[in-house]
C-alpha cells in the first residue's frame, strides 16, 4: 500500500453554534465566540483506504515528498524525520494529525482499532468534564449538579479570575453541591500569562494550592508557566494534591526534562500540539511510568474535537498510568452535537462515568461527509 495523495478540507463557511461563548483564556477584548472551524487531513492510498486526522497548518513540502509513494506502515520513520525537534515550540507547523491519519490508515488495513494494535490493556477510560468559561459560583455548581446526573464523575473547573479568592469560592461551592460524589479538578491556565491575565507568583500559587488541597481537590493545573520547573517541583513535592500541566508543550524532550526534574505529577501531552502524536503520547507515558508519574492527555476544543479525542482515546488504550481523559464540556455550547458535528456518531460519556474507545478499525470513527459537504 503506497500513499498516492495528501488533502485538507477545511470549511469555508461558519458553522453556527448554539449560543455565545468565551474561553477562561481568551485576551479580555476578544469577541465572544459564535462559530467553530474544522480542518481535516485525508491521505489517500492506491488501495483505496483512506486515512483521516485532525490539521492544523500548511503542510512542509518536506513532509508532502517524504509521504507520497510512501508505505504508510512507517509511522516510527516519520516521527524520527519529522516529530524529534528538540528546540520545538508552537510556532512550528504541526504534523501530529498527519502521523494521526497514518495509524488511522494502518488500522484500517489491520482491521484493527489503534489501541488493539498497539497491544490494548482496556477498552474504556474515565472521562472528566472540561469546562471552559468563567462562570459564577452559582453556575458551576448548578452544572455540576447535572454532570452528575448525567454520570459524570470529575469535571475541570476554570480558575483565572482577578482575585484568586473568587476562584476559590467557585471550588467551594462546586464542592458543597456534590460533596464526595464527584472528582474537581482546577485549571490555572498560568502558562497563558499576558498583561491582560491575572498573574500568579509561586507565593500566590502555594497559597491556593493549600486551600484547593482542603477542598480535595484531585489536581491544579498550570499553576506556573511551564518554563518555571523548579517551582512546579517545589509544588509537586509539597502537595499530595497532584500538580499537572504540559498542554503546550510541542515534543518529548519537553515532557521528558520536566518528569526528570519532577516539575509534574501528571503529564498533559496534547496529541495535535507541536510534534506529539500517537507515538508521543505512548512515550510520554512511558517516561511518566517510569518516574512514577501519570499521563492525562490534553484534548482541544473545537470542530475537529472529536477527531481529537478519538486519537488520545486510542493511544489511552494501550497504557495503564491515564487515570482520565479530557472531555470538553460546557452547557449548552460545547456539547458532544457541537464538538462532534463531523462524526457520524459522537463519542458519549457511559453511565459509568468512563468513555468507550471506538473499536472500529484505525480510529474507530467515520467522517459525517455529508455535513462537511456542507460547510466546504
Amino acid at each position: 500500500m503506497k500513499i498516492t495523495k495528501i488533502e485538507v478540507i477545511r470549511n469555508t463557511k461558519p458553522i453556527p453554534l448554539p449560543g455565545s461563548w468565551r474561553p477562561a483564556w481568551d485576551e479580555p477584548d476578544t469577541p465572544d465566540i459564535t462559530t467553530m472551524s474544522f480542518s481535516i487531513v485525508k491521505l489517500h492510498t492506491d488501495e483505496g483506504l483512506v486515512g483521516i486526522g485532525p490539521h492544523a497548518g500548511p503542510i512542509p513540502p518536506l513532509v508532502e515528498q517524504s509521504l507520497l509513494g510512501q508505505d504508510p506502515a512507517y509511522i516510527q520513520g516519520f516521527f524520527d524525520a519529522h516529530m524529534r525537534g528538540r528546540g520545538g515550540s508552537l510556532g512550528r507547523p504541526s504534523v501530529g494529525g498527519i502521523e494521526i491519519a497514518l495509524w488511522d490508515l494502518l488500522g484500517k488495513a489491520a482491521g484493527l482499532p489503534i489501541f488493539k494494535l498497539l497491544g490494548a490493556c482496556r477498552d474504556r477510560v474515565p472521562a472528566y468534564a472540561a469546562t471552559a468559561q468563567l462562570r459564577t459560583a452559582g453556575e458551576y455548581a448548578e452544572m455540576a449538579v447535572e454532570f452528575r446526573r448525567r454520570g459524570i464523575r470529575a469535571i475541570k473547573l476554570r480558575m483565572h479570575r482577578p482575585d484568586p479568592a473568587d476562584d476559590l469560592a467557585v471550588v467551594r461551592a462546586v464542592r458543597a453541591a456534590v460533596g464526595d460524589a464527584m472528582e474537581i479538578m482546577v485549571d490555572a491556565n498560568q502558562n497563558n500569562v499576558s498583561l491582560h491575565y491575572p498573574y500568579w507568583t509561586l507565593r500566590t500559587a502555594i497559597r491556593v494550592a493549600e486551600e484547593l488541597e482542603e477542598l480535595g481537590v484531585y489536581w491544579l493545573e498550570e499553576p506556573r508557566p511551564r518554563s518555571d520547573l523548579e517551582g512546579l517541583a517545589e509544588m509537586a513535592e509539597r502537595f499530595e494534591m497532584y500538580i499537572a500541566g504540559g498542554e503546550h508543550s510541542p515534543s518529548i524532550y519537553e515532557f521528558r526534562d520536566a518528569l526528570w526534574a519532577g516539575a509534574y505529577d501528571i503529564a498533559q501531552p496534547d496529541v495535535t500540539i507541536g510534534q506529539i502524536g500517537i507515538s508521543g503520547l505512548r512515550i510520554v507515558s512511558v517516561l511518566a511510568d517510569a518516574t512514577g508519574r501519570l499521563i492525562a492527555p490534553h484534548v482541544s476544543s473545537g470542530g475537529t474535537n472529536g477527531l481529537h479525542l478519538a486519537a488520545a482515546l486510542q493511544a489511552m488504550g494501550a497504557f495503564a498510568n491515564g487515570p482520565y481523559v479530557e472531555y470538553k464540556l460546557d452547557l449548552p455550547v460545547l456539547t458532544p452535537e457541537t464538538s462532534h458535528l463531523i462524526l457520524t456518531e459522537p463519542i458519549l460519556i457511559g453511565a459509568d462515568g468512563c468513555v468507550p474507545i471506538p473499536d472500529k478499525p484505525g480510529l474507530g470513527i467515520e467522517l459525517n461527509e455529508e455535513v462537511i459537504a456542507r460547510y466546504v
